[in-house]
């Protein structure tokens, strides 16, 4: 499913800063513990504690996301500023879903949304214990991430979005 490499050499370009990759994002969480246990043992995730306040979380790529540990002052994300984590199937998705109801007081999950067909993938969102949301998506093609960048831009480059419609707005952090 996974290309066997996840490398993709940047192209020729004009910007003032020539980077050859996103290296990694971060997240907040209240605590550590109860994070990795999330982490590792229901997304199947790696974790490792890098620092005293912060671990590094991965899955197969050269890309980790930082989580760092700010107890109360956790600021909750909306659900348009998720992660997302591909499956190989629709019913992985269905079974993940399940799994997050089934598994939704063990692992604090805040809340899980229906599966439903939307942007090209099957999936569903869930909001952790530190308010991050997750997508477990499906599709269908293979690796989403190679579909867009090799379909290239289907609207122009000055065209306004058009984000009134999106209903992932009007989902409440709980």
């Amino acid at each position: 499913m996974l290309p066997e490499n996840c490398t993709v050499a940047p192209q020729e370009r004009n910007s003032i800063i020539k980077p050859y990759c996103i290296s990694h994002g971060t997240l907040e969480c209240f605590s550590l513990a109860h994070s990795r246990r999330f982490y590792e043992e229901f997304l199947g995730l790696e974790c490792v504690r890098h620092g005293k306040p912060a671990m590094a979380i991965r899955l197969g790529m050269r890309f980790h996301v930082v989580c760092v540990e700010v107890g109360d002052l956790v600021h909750p994300t909306s659900l348009l500023n998720h992660w997302g984590i591909d499956v190989a199937t629709r019913e992985e998705v269905d079974q993940a879903h399940q799994n997050a109801i089934a598994n939704q007081e063990k692992y604090k999950i805040r809340q899980v949304l229906k599966p439903q067909e939307m942007h090209g993938v099957y999936s569903f969102y869930m909001e952790d214990l530190d308010h991050n949301w997750w997508e477990i998506q499906y599709y269908e093609n293979g690796f989403q991430h190679d579909d867009f960048f090799d379909f290239g831009d289907r609207f122009k480059a000055d065209e306004a979005g058009d984000a009134a419609h999106l209903e992932e707005l009007h989902v409440k952090s709980q």
